[in-house]
């Protein structure tokens, strides 16, 4: 399931909630041509907000659950959170996944602070913050997947042993590590994050970010899955895994741009 801006792509940073200036008030008049449908447009764009947030408050849950569900979290051990103009609606701190109900919606603004609900926000939040006000991303899963939080302990870059590496732009960085919930973290991982869609955190798990919650867990699990290929591959007694060159990530690369269906 994906949320709702998901058709259109990722929308400009500097979006607003519909039918709202950068302060938050209603456009004047003057910026339709008719005073009546302006005041009309505000009511209907107003009373869509809600319904919006709640659909996407759903598919952050559902979201959160699958990576449990196809043990990429155990525990309340990672986070999902999508933004939807210049708000951010962000699993909260410390609550199994499977208890959430649309009644726990946590929602916070691009400072951090929270505009709806009342559960506390992931202690990642800063992360979070840091990837939506530098980047394009429309949404973000954070996980403590087993083999790539081993791969983080090991290397300072995942060795590019499959092509999907082009698919998160290039070889994994790891970020080095600093203490969960920090603003050091924060800073880390957007170093490692440079012309990349995913990296490694070092002794502590993975983040990767897409235009849709779908391609942010997506690309998450491939992760993952690179992470475990390399290990098993490295594993093997006197032998040394071949590993692709950057022409051939960059080739790679092209291609999976045109993957998949087109509409």
């Amino acid at each position: 399931m994906t949320y709702a801006h998901s058709e259109a792509g990722p929308g400009p940073p500097d979006a607003h909630l519909p039918g709202t200036t950068s302060g938050g008030a209603p456009p004047p008049a003057a910026a339709w041509q008719d005073r009546g449908m302006a005041e009309q447009r505000w009511d209907t764009e107003a009373e869509r907000a809600p319904a919006e947030l709640e659909q996407v408050w759903s598919a952050v849950v559902a979201t959160a659950r699958r990576t449990v569900t196809d043990g990429l979290v155990v525990g309340t051990s990672g986070n999902v959170s999508a933004r939807v103009a210049d708000l951010v609606l962000v699993t909260p701190s410390g609550v199994p996944y499977d208890r959430l109900t649309p009644d726990d919606l946590t929602c916070v603004d691009l400072t951090g602070r929270q505009v709806r609900g009342t559960l506390v926000p992931t202690s990642e939040l800063p992360m979070h913050l840091a990837v939506y006000r530098t980047t394009d991303a429309r949404a973000i899963v954070h996980t403590h997947a087993v083999h790539a939080t081993a791969v983080s302990t090991l290397v300072p870059e995942l060795p590019p042993i499959h092509y999907m590496t082009g698919a998160l732009g290039g070889p994994v960085r790891v970020a080095p590590y600093a203490t969960y919930g920090t603003d050091e973290l924060a800073e880390n991982m957007l170093r490692a994050l440079t012309d990349r869609s995913g990296c490694l955190l070092q002794n502590h798990g993975t983040i990767t970010y897409g235009a849709t919650l779908d391609q942010a867990y997506d690309r998450t699990a491939q992760l993952e899955w690179m992470c475990r290929l390399w290990l098993t591959a490295a594993g093997v007694p006197g032998l040394t895994p071949s590993l692709l060159t950057q022409a051939q990530l960059t080739q790679a690369a092209e291609r999976l741009r045109g993957y998949g269906q087109r509409k």
